[in-house]
């Protein structure tokens, strides 16, 4: 049973959920958060969602101030407090800055996915919080992986999900600034080129012993450098390293290398260069250069945090605050960029926006809301705990705010047709494009009637449920009594609204041919009301029973992709 608490608790959840959204508070939304609170109410369900739906009714019926007035009465649930505080922790070290400045810096050699868009969504937010500024960075200093086309695939992505930027660079722009700090380093003999064979330098490494190259003088490093840039050395053959302590317990450590020779093409600046700067090499400077004052980034990078910190001290310089994060994974799903890529040019993939893949493009092709993405990885939050996501968490989230949004249409997968004899004379029912907006108005559904008999599309599924001298209800519109199963023939029972009935899903005539693309892939086939025809490329509607889709394609026929149910 329902106890007084719960009643308290459901009130405040549906208040908030109310507050959240222009004073509509949502009945499944309200259900998922006092099931997470409370788990044990599952098994009060029924007596719950009556409770919540008259509790949904009254609130929403309040004005903003009066909702607003209310929760401040009762105080947000407990858990509201708990969540905020793991969506956005409190920034540290505030007061050490004069203006708070954060970057996200994506490597231009595969799309992006949700595990990128929690760095990048944590970055800005933190960075809108504090009225500071927010850099996007593209790291594309290795020319061999870098693709011309995600620069601007990276740009819409995040415009897309309402992400902005003050300021944007690319670190191939930036080469000449590299190479300044590059030889500042070798002539304090901080740094010098190495030129031994790299599994023999490997072996003197994990020895804790030099190679001959790090007792060579500055002049012969900087010389060593020019013949790098000029072609003296090929791939392999050098590369500059920055001279750490070689007692340092941790191999990785120890003389890490810093510059490197690469011929490959770079899409952005062609062969202009040969000598490429390494990640942690590239990512100090210009986190110096730019004035970021927190770092936010994966766990993962806890030896590269190690590396960039040996090369602030070098230089002087003090190191921005670092927040850390775990890393995202959707179970059954590749968030890999190599792995993306390397399915994508095998053919596994069809590209960046197959609706098997997490990518962002992705996403939005199947009809996800930017809104319901960035609701989700906030709700992940800052945490140094892997972390899991669900389809069905991302599902419930998009439902939330594109139900409003999509219209309504009917669509029959695998269809059967079924006449119905003794049908009055009827030719066309009209029936709301959305339940709770009269004000769009109503869609004609055209009716098929021969001889007294009405010709309809029924989903295969149904059809096989069915007993003969069962009555089904076609929905919206009228009542029948299975009389044949071979051919299928029903005979008209009534238009009165039956409760204890089947209810299934129709079209009649002029039904649409459609295509949808559901996202293991496979492809389902079936027939949609006439109205479809007029639908655009790119809006999002509900085919009723079945779920919620994006058309994609109009001509030369209609082609839908599945986001979810």
């Amino acid at each position: 049973m329902v106890g007084t608490d719960d009643l308290e608790l459901a009130r405040r959840w549906t208040l908030v959920n109310a507050q959240r959204h222009d004073g509509k508070a949502n009945l499944q939304a309200v259900i998922g958060k006092l099931i997470a609170e409370k788990p044990e109410l599952k098994l009060e369900i029924e007596e719950l969602m009556q409770i919540v739906e008259e509790l949904v009714g009254e609130i929403n019926r309040l004005s903003l101030e009066e909702q607003r007035s209310e929760l401040d009465r009762l105080g947000p649930p407990e858990k509201l407090k708990v969540e905020e505080e793991r969506r956005l922790p409190e920034l540290p070290e505030v007061d050490k800055y004069p203006c708070i400045v954060t970057r996200f810096a994506p490597n231009p050699n595969g799309p992006l996915h949700l595990g990128h868009v929690r760095t990048a969504l944590l970055c800005y937010e933190y960075a809108r919080k504090h009225a500071g500024r927010f850099i996007l960075r593209f790291e594309d200093t290795n020319p061999a992986n870098a693709r011309s086309e995600m620069y601007d695939l990276i740009r819409e992505d995040l415009e897309w999900l309402g992400i902005g930027w003050d300021e944007e660079y690319m670190q191939s722009d930036r080469m000449e600034i590299y190479y300044e700090f590059a030889v500042k380093l070798l002539e304090a003999g901080d740094a010098y080129v190495c030129a031994c064979d790299p599994a023999r330098f490997k072996e003197l490494r994990d020895e804790s012993e030099p190679c001959p190259c790090r007792e060579l003088g500055p002049e012969e490093h900087l010389e060593r450098w020019r013949g790098m840039i000029e072609g003296k050395f090929e791939e392999g053959e050098a590369a500059v390293r920055m001279r750490t302590n070689l007692e340092l317990s941790n191999p990785a450590l120890r003389d890490w290398p810093a510059l490197r020779i690469s011929t490959s093409s770079h899409p952005q600046v062609g062969n202009r260069y040969r000598v490429w700067p390494l990640y942690n090499f590239s990512v100090s400077i210009d986190d110096h250069e730019m004035d970021i004052t927190h770092v936010i980034r994966g766990k993962e990078h806890e030896v590269n945090e190690l590396r960039q910190k040996q090369l602030f001290d070098f230089l002087n310089w003090d190191y921005p605050t670092v927040l850390q994060h775990g890393r995202l994974s959707i179970p059954g799903t590749v968030l890999s960029k190599t792995k993306m890529m390397e399915g994508i040019e095998k053919g596994k993939f069809e590209g960046y926006d197959d609706v098997r893949l997490a990518t962002i493009s992705a996403l939005r092709r199947r009809g996800f809301a930017p809104e319901s993405l960035k609701e989700v990885i906030l709700n992940v939050g800052m945490t140094k705990v892997d972390s899991t996501l669900s389809w069905d968490t991302l599902s419930t989230e998009n439902r939330r705010i594109i139900d409003e949004r999509a219209n309504r249409y009917f669509f029959v997968p695998n269809p059967t047709e079924l006449r119905i004899h003794d049908v009055p004379d009827l030719d066309e029912t009209h029936l709301r494009l959305h339940p709770d907006h009269r004000e769009r108005g109503d869609r004609t559904l055209p009716l098929a009637i021969e001889d007294g008999s009405l010709i309809v599309q029924i989903t295969t599924d149904d059809f096989l449920k069915m007993e003969e001298g069962e009555t089904v209800r076609l929905k919206d519109l009228l009542n029948f009594d299975l009389v044949r199963r071979e051919p299928p023939e029903g005979k008209f029972s009534g238009f009165e609204l039956l409760l204890d009935v089947p209810k299934i899903q129709w079209v009649s005539s002029d039904p649409v041919e459609v295509w949808v693309l559901r996202p293991d892939g496979s492809r389902d086939f079936g027939f949609a009301e006439p109205a479809v025809r007029e639908l655009s490329e790119g809006e999002v509607i509900q085919f009723e029973r079945y779920g919620f889709v994006k058309v994609e394609e109009t001509e030369p026929e209609i082609v839908v992709i599945f986001a979810h149910r």
